[in-house]
């Protein structure tokens, strides 16, 4: 009875341990998260989020050894944020129309956090160490929501073609690549180019899905 009573107490510190491991993990995550919108990447220093946390430096390296692998943790937080704005979209039965969705949700999951979306697909520093991690399990993981969803609607014969992956990889890039254009303010050539008054740059983006997923259409 003894040793089954130490057994389980020591189960128990294990268990606590990892699990003050993980919220301190988060902790750091939210507090570097906080201070890379505030300040940007330059600004982002280990000593920095430490001072936020109120721990000494030497603790933020006990849980991520160095700014590469803590920007990797971040942008892993960032695309649970918008794997989270995609599972909103479960419920829609009609799998054409959840890809309608999926599309406006990237869109605007982009425009509303244009930092998240360069943490997540520009900065080079997050797959730095992405060979000590898990690959880019967090974005598959995204990736694989849209794929799954194109899967559906070529089962169905909603959509030309019977290749689903060249389909969602073709949907995803050319979504991320205007995206990107209007993030980077290249879309603002259109206003020197006077194509025409008061150009509404989102709403094109948002046309050319309307108008791509058209083409797609069996």
């Amino acid at each position: 009875m003894h040793c089954l009573f130490v057994l389980k107490n020591n189960m128990g510190i294990s268990q606590r341990r990892e699990r003050e491991k993980l919220e301190m993990r988060q902790l750091i995550v939210d507090a570097a998260v906080k201070m890379y919108l505030q300040e940007g990447y330059d600004k982002l220093t280990l000593r920095g989020i430490a001072q936020r946390i109120e721990y000494a430096p030497g603790t933020i390296y006990l849980y991520y050894k160095d700014k590469d692998e803590l920007f990797h943790a971040m942008h892993e937080w960032a695309f649970e944020r918008l794997f989270e704005k995609f599972s909103e979209l479960s419920p829609i039965q009609d799998p054409l129309e959840r890809l309608n969705q999926l599309g406006y949700a990237y869109i605007q999951f982009a425009f509303d956090n244009p930092e998240l979306y360069d943490l997540m697909f520009i900065l080079n520093e997050p797959m730095c160490a992405m060979k000590e991690q898990h690959g880019w399990e967090c974005g598959f993981k995204v990736y694989n929501f849209l794929r799954a969803t194109v899967e559906e609607c070529v089962q169905k014969k909603l959509l030309k073609g019977d290749n689903a992956e060249f389909i969602a990889f073709s949907m995803w890039s050319l979504v991320h690549g205007m995206v990107s254009l209007r993030l980077r303010n290249r879309l603002d050539l259109f206003d020197k180019l006077g194509v025409s008054e008061g150009f509404d740059k989102e709403l094109l983006i948002k046309s050319s899905v309307e108008m791509m997923l058209k083409l797609l259409r069996a």
